[in-house]
Formats: C-alpha cells, sequence, structure tokens
C-alpha cells in the first residue's frame, strides 16, 4: 500500500478505520479473492487427505468419487469424464462470479511513478 495514498486520505480527514474500510480494502480486493481461488481450487481438489481420513462415501469429494470409478479391467470412462466436467463446474462458475473484482486490481494504479 502505498505511503501517498494513505496520507492524502489523512489530509482530506479520514480515519484510520475509514481509510482502512475505503481505500485499503478496495486496493486489497484483487489480492485477496485471488488467494481464496487459490485455496479453494486446492481444497476443492485435495486428494490424499480425504483419501487417508474418510470412510463414508457420502462425505467423499469429487477427486476419490472419480478415483473409485477407475479400475485396472474394467474403466469406465464415460463416467469419469462427466464427473471430471460436474467437479469444474462449480470451480468455473466461482472464477466468472469473481473475475469482475479479479480484474479491477489489474487496471487500479492509484500513484503515478
Amino acid at each position: 500500500m502505498p505511503d501517498e495514498i494513505l496520507e492524502s486520505a489523512r489530509i482530506d480527514g479520514a480515519g484510520e478505520f475509514r481509510i482502512f474500510a475505503t481505500m485499503v480494502l478496495r486496493l486489497l480486493a484483487p489480492a485477496m479473492v485471488t488467494i481464496f481461488l487459490f485455496i479453494f481450487v486446492a481444497t476443492w481438489n485435495n486428494f490424499l487427505l480425504p483419501l487417508m481420513m474418510i470412510n463414508s462415501a457420502e462425505l467423499k469429494p469429487v477427486t476419490l468419487g472419480l478415483y473409485g470409478m477407475m479400475s485396472y479391467f474394467n474403466p469406465q470412462y464415460g463416467a469419469v469424464l462427466q464427473g471430471a466436467l460436474l467437479g469444474v463446474i462449480p470451480l468455473v462458475v466461482l472464477f466468472l462470479g469473481l473475475q469482475k473484482r479479479w480484474q479491477s486490481g489489474l487496471a487500479a494504479g492509484a500513484v503515478k511513478g
């Protein structure tokens, strides 16, 4: 966060909470959205920890369900591909929903160099 932005907000009479709420959070929103997307995708695609910890079929994530459909002698490729497509749809919807907030920070240059 550039000090010039914080200084200009203080000169305009904004308090510390208002500076944080209006300036800092708005400029850091794209970074927070990016971190949220990375963490969500990593959690969604988690394989090893649920494989070791979960015994119930109802609690298994998509990746374990797809792994269970594959066998050496009779792989069900169609079902696995459909499951993979259904597993990717929430990620695509989430990214498209947060894309505006994510891209807003790419072009937000507040201080000239």
